[in-house]
């Protein structure tokens, strides 16, 4: 889990591109508020998943509201949903 990822918050869905290099993750936190993230993975970073912006720092009052703002800023991941709707995961309780 990455440092920009609080513990108390809950990964609810984790796309990867193509190349399996990139990565956004769209969580929920405790004050049922989202947000996501987006990663990168390195061969000289040993396969970690590295932040590569900032955008865990954004709320949003609904899942469909953060994937949202998640398609528009990362520019493969609309792409990668449309082919694969599935990857578009809800939280249980929502």
């Amino acid at each position: 889990m990455s440092k920009r990822i609080d513990r108390s918050w809950v990964v609810f869905a984790s796309v990867e591109n193509d190349e399996h290099d990139r990565c956004v993750d769209i969580f929920s936190r405790p004050d049922k508020s989202f947000g996501y993230e987006e990663f990168r993975r390195d061969v000289e970073d040993g396969g970690a998943w590295t932040p590569t912006e900032y955008y865990s720092g954004a709320r949003y009052a609904t899942a469909e509201l953060a994937y949202a703002a998640a398609e528009k800023s990362v520019v493969w991941l609309a792409e990668v949903l449309r082919v694969s709707p599935k990857l578009r995961r809800i939280p249980p309780s929502h």
